[in-house]
């Protein structure tokens, strides 16, 4: 995988982004909920359970990523991701056209675009999508009763199967991933408005995120943190041997 050709330019516009009047708008008469986690954590088989209730509405992100195979099935456009060329995806942000947008694993941009929740909220369903956790700080402070939920694999040896059980990755992509999983730990134990559900049990883990969205209300965190933690420990180690 590439590195990206226009990093200064993402990291300048990112740093002093602002969403466009439109996009504000928008945002008061949507009601969005986001699912973050480390790569294999579930966030969209849950997702695509959720959709399968019909009150949810996917959100399609924008990447500057290649289309890949995951368990033997290529990648759509329009479907998994819309795949954009880096220029591409500079023009709307130059435009204020993402609710937010994240430069992932140092290799791509990815974000969400305000022309897939206009969609949603033309619908009248939930938008839902997955998201970087660094990036939902920065959705709830342009819409504050966003609701996010953290995704977490039962333990670390499950995380590793899961990883190891998608698409074949390079030792250096595995590494990039389990070091942005370390990150996504330490935000999760920083940021008190996400709830946590383990993804242990499919049926469990999908019954948990819709009752969060529909109470709108947050779980006892106690286990999940509990979870956090030790996640973060064992990454932390594994990653030293691995050096």
């Amino acid at each position: 995988m590439n590195k990206l050709e226009h990093k200064v330019e993402f990291d300048h516009i990112l740093a002093h982004y602002e969403l466009s009047k439109q996009a504000k708008e928008l945002l008061d008469r949507l009601r969005l909920v986001l699912l973050a986690g480390p790569t294999a954590s579930g966030r969209n088989t849950i997702i695509d359970q959720l959709i399968k209730k019909g009150n949810y509405k996917y959100i399609v992100s924008d990447t500057t990523r290649a289309p890949r195979i995951n368990n033997g099935i290529p990648e759509k456009n329009g479907v998994n991701y819309f795949f954009k060329s880096e220029e591409e995806f500079l023009f709307d942000l130059k435009k204020g056209e993402f609710l937010e947008a994240e430069i992932i694993h140092e290799r791509q941009v990815s974000g969400i675009s305000i022309r897939e929740l206009a969609t949603a909220e033309k619908s009248g369903k939930i938008a839902i999508t997955e998201v970087e956790i660094g990036g939902f700080a920065n959705i709830l402070s342009r819409k504050a009763d966003t609701i996010g939920i953290l995704i977490l694999p039962p333990s670390f040896e499950v995380w590793i199967e899961r990883i190891n059980a998608r698409s074949e990755m390079e030792k250096e992509e595995v590494l990039s991933r389990l070091n942005t999983g370390v990150r996504i730990f330490k935000e999760a134990l920083r940021d008190k408005h996400i709830s946590i559900v383990i993804n242990d049990y499919l049926e469990k883990a999908v019954a948990e995120v819709d009752a969060i969205v529909n109470s709108r209300s947050m779980p006892d965190s106690t286990i999940g943190l509990a979870l956090v933690k030790q996640l973060l420990n064992e990454t932390e180690a594994y990653l030293g041997e691995m050096s």
